[in-house]
């Protein structure tokens, strides 16, 4: 009996260790990823945008606008709230920058006339649109791969605000994923993780259905003093699988060889 029962049990690792095996050989593709990171934006003043992603060279030209809710301040002819490139950065990150390099970082000041849940929203634009009174292009930045987690320095004087940042996904549908609260002092990175629950694939092919980052948008809360808010920001950076299942015939779901096939 007890010979018995040892080939049992060695007949049972044996079967265990084939279906693990086995398992692994048939999902293993599908769990392979491969993890970049890339900064998005510096937010150094410059309008052309550059990243490798994939091997691939990816460029846009897109500037920082800002717009607030209804009770915005306005003051003679100027108007809040306003928004600059101004020479700050976190020490933590980059230095005392001894170099003499160009660093700055996006600021916000906004101010309203009344308490309450007050929001101003930081939004990418065309770059060199909205000139003369014109309307601004609208922009939305493309986000390559599957996007895993954002990160983003940002300095606070410790007012009662928070932060989100919005998304679209393939479907149109706009998801606000919430960064924290900015009752903090001075320059702290915010991280924030993607939910699951934001599609970023499809069924049918191309597979890969990435997301567009839409905005950020800063909310007062209705305790706090609202006459003078200054934030500021500095290195938008993401993490993003990038990796995608080869088979015969991928190359005619790429959206470009698509394109050139079907323009002849």
């Amino acid at each position: 009996m007890k010979q018995g029962g040892f080939r049992a049990v060695r007949l049972a690792i044996f079967l265990l260790v084939m279906l693990g095996l086995t398992g692994f050989l048939v999902f293993a593709d599908e769990n392979t990823v491969n993890i970049e990171t890339i900064v998005l934006e510096d937010f150094n003043g410059g309008a052309n945008n550059e990243w490798f992603v994939g091997g691939r060279l990816h460029s846009y030209n897109f500037e920082w606008r800002a717009d607030a809710s209804r009770f915005a301040t306005v003051v003679g002819e100027e108007r809040f709230p306003r928004l600059s490139f101004v020479e700050a950065w976190p020490q933590a990150a980059f230095g005392v920058n001894r170099d003499g390099l160009d660093l700055r970082s996006l600021g916000i000041w906004a101010r309203f006339d009344r308490r309450g849940y007050n929001w101003v929203d930081v939004y990418p634009v065309a770059a060199g649109t909205g000139q003369d009174g014109d309307y601004p292009e609208p922009f939305e930045i493309p986000l390559p791969g599957r996007l895993q987690t954002m990160d983003m320095w940002v300095w606070g004087m410790n007012q009662n605000l928070t932060l989100e940042a919005y998304f679209r996904d393939h479907n149109g549908v706009v998801h606000a994923v919430p960064m924290g609260s900015l009752a903090f002092i001075g320059w702290r990175n915010l991280n924030i993780r993607i939910p699951n629950h934001i599609p970023q694939s499809r069924r049918t092919l191309p597979r890969l259905a990435g997301l567009t980052f839409v905005k950020f948008r800063i909310w007062t809360m209705p305790t706090e003093r609202v006459d003078n808010i200054f934030v500021y920001f500095k290195q938008l950076k993401i993490v993003t699988d990038t990796f995608e299942s080869l088979f015969d015939g991928s190359d005619l779901s790429d959206p470009e060889r698509i394109l050139e096939l079907w323009a002849q």
